[in-house]
């Protein structure tokens, strides 16, 4: 029988093989409907899925759905938002760097998470585990400072992404804080809920905006509606797995485990956008797998 308190690794690398897959659809997205409507697609497109998700547990399991207290809305809330614009960012960093080196300056998301969660839910790290998210974060580091990047648009590019990589960080931690204030004995239904919710604050805050700054970004996702759908699934399937590894884990452990999705995003940089991997992004490579593995072998 496998123990629960490993399953949070499982479900990381299922969360992060999906998500990579999501990303690669929506940059492919981005040129036709823009960042925003290409960000909107994996609210707008995944909510349903959230709630099919949801029903189907509920009817699984004969559970009613939980009672939500007061202390879960700012989580929940400050969790949507802030994966709403670190998604923007981090379509406009893709728009203007390789797919795999602004993965890179995302990543650096670690780091910033356990700080977060710290300050905001007490979660300690460790020595050891430290060492396996600077280790790992070094990697990602390394993979994006190349040479000259600190001028003109490189720069911009930098900023970005390390920006999506704070607004990662913060979105990790206060959907932690959301599945947690619900204490519930079940942790799939509680990880289960608070993405239901989450995507249906996201698509309704995205569709209103769109409606009243640019309406046409609607049509024109109207008219994508088959890849659309696709990256919606794939992105509500994506965050069903990382919320389920948030309920029982830390989201420090849990984001530094994610880096696989450098690895994952490395292979689809090579086969599907035809970029080389250079030995800089090499040496990152091995840094994100030595700490990753760190940290697995230290739970």
């Amino acid at each position: 029988m496998i123990d629960s308190s490993s399953l949070w690794i499982v479900f990381t690398l299922l969360a992060a093989a999906a998500q990579t897959v999501r990303n690669a659809m929506q940059r492919e997205l981005t040129a036709s409907l823009g960042t925003v409507g290409a960000t909107h697609v994996r609210f707008l497109f995944g909510f349903p899925f959230a709630l099919i998700f949801l029903a189907v547990l509920l009817l699984a399991t004969g559970r009613e759905l939980p009672q939500v207290p007061l202390a879960y809305w700012p989580w929940v809330l400050a969790g949507s938002l802030a994966q709403v614009l670190a998604t923007a960012l981090m379509l406009a960093a893709m728009g203007e760097r390789s797919f795999v080196v602004a993965y890179a300056y995302i990543k650096t998301e670690p780091v910033q998470v356990a700080l977060f969660g710290l300050i905001f839910l007490g979660d300690t790290v460790t020595p050891p585990i430290a060492t396996a998210i600077l280790i790992a974060t070094a990697g990602v580091v390394v993979m994006a400072l190349k040479p000259g990047a600190g001028a003109g648009g490189s720069m911009r590019s930098t900023l970005i992404g390390l920006g999506a990589g704070s607004m990662f960080a913060l979105s990790a931690t206060s959907y932690r804080g959301a599945i947690l204030a619900l204490e519930q004995p079940d942790f799939v239904l509680g990880a289960t809920f608070t993405l239901a919710v989450g995507l249906v604050l996201q698509a309704a805050v995205l569709s209103l905006y769109l409606a009243l700054r640019d309406p046409g970004v609607l049509r024109a996702i109207a008219r994508a509606w088959r890849p659309s759908m696709f990256a919606g699934f794939m992105g509500a399937f994506a965050s069903e797995f990382w919320f389920l590894a948030f309920a029982i884990a830390t989201a420090a452990s849990v984001r530094t485990l994610a880096l696989v999705e450098v690895l994952f995003a490395q292979a689809i940089s090579r086969f599907i956008f035809k970029q080389a991997t250079t030995p800089r992004e090499a040496l990152g490579i091995v840094l994100v797998v030595a700490g990753v593995a760190l940290l697995v072998w230290m739970h």
